[in-house]
C-alpha cells in the first residue's frame, strides 16, 4: 500500500507546474558536490568534467524509488554510448551520500557506471531554478526505506564545455518517461558530436 502512495506521488510530480528551469542558451551554474561512483565517495567538479566534453546532469527526485531507478537504470546501460559522444553523466538529488553509495553500486540502478551528487540542501537544483516539493513524512522507497529529504523536480539538462545549457528536458512540460530522458538526453550528446 505505501509503495502504492509513493508511486502516486510521484507520480504527482508530472502534473506539478515546474519553476522556469534554465533554457537552452541560458548559462549553467557551475557546482561541486559529493558524490559517489561504484559506492566510492568522491568530489565532484562539473567544471572539470566539461574538460571532456558535454555533461548531462539529470535531477531526479530520490534514488530507490520507481521512475529513479528506470532513470538510473537505462543511463547505465546506454553510458558506452554517450561515452561515444564524448559526454558523461552526472545524477543529482536530495538523498544523502549514504544513500547515494548504496545507489550508485547497486547493479540494478547505476550499477558503478555513473555518479550520483549529493545536495541535501537543494542549493545546486535551485540555481538551475528547479522546484523542490516536501512530502508528507513516512514514505518509503522501495526497499522500504523511510525517505527523510525533500525531492527535485525530474529535469534533465545537457551542458556544453561553455557551461552553456544545450537542452533542457522536463517531465513537467513534454510529459516524458524517466527512459525517455536518457533516449531524449542521447540524441542532443549525438548530435552536439556530430557538429564537432
Amino acid at each position: 500500500m505505501r509503495r502504492a502512495v509513493v508511486t502516486l506521488l510521484l507520480a504527482g510530480l508530472v502534473s506539478v507546474p515546474a519553476f522556469a528551469a534554465l533554457k537552452a542558451g541560458d548559462a549553467a551554474p557551475d557546482f561541486s558536490a559529493r558524490a559517489s561512483m561504484a559506492g566510492k565517495e568522491f568530489r565532484y567538479s562539473l567544471k572539470d568534467a566539461l574538460k571532456k566534453g558535454p555533461v548531462v546532469v539529470y535531477f531526479y527526485p530520490s534514488a530507490f524509488t520507481s521512475g529513479c531507478n528506470v532513470q538510473a537504470h537505462t543511463f547505465s546501460e546506454n553510458k558506452e554510448r554517450f561515452d561515444l559522444a564524448g559526454a558523461t553523466i552526472v545524477g543529482v538529488s536530495r538523498d544523502s551520500i549514504e544513500r547515494l553509495n548504496e545507489f550508485s553500486a547497486d547493479p540494478q540502478y547505476c550499477a558503478g557506471k555513473i555518479a550520483v551528487a549529493s545536495d541535501p540542501q537543494g542549493t545546486i537544483a535551485m540555481s538551475y531554478d528547479l522546484k523542490t516539493l516536501t512530502l508528507p513524512p513516512g514514505l518509503k522507497d522501495t526497499r522500504g526505506v523511510a525517505i527523510d529529504h525533500e525531492f527535485t523536480e525530474r529535469t534533465t539538462f545537457i551542458v556544453t564545455p561553455d557551461l552553456k545549457v544545450a537542452a533542457t528536458l522536463s517531465t513537467n512540460d513534454d510529459k516524458i518517461t524517466p527512459a525517455q530522458h536518457v533516449d531524449r538526453a542521447l540524441a542532443v550528446v549525438q548530435q552536439l558530436a556530430a557538429r564537432r
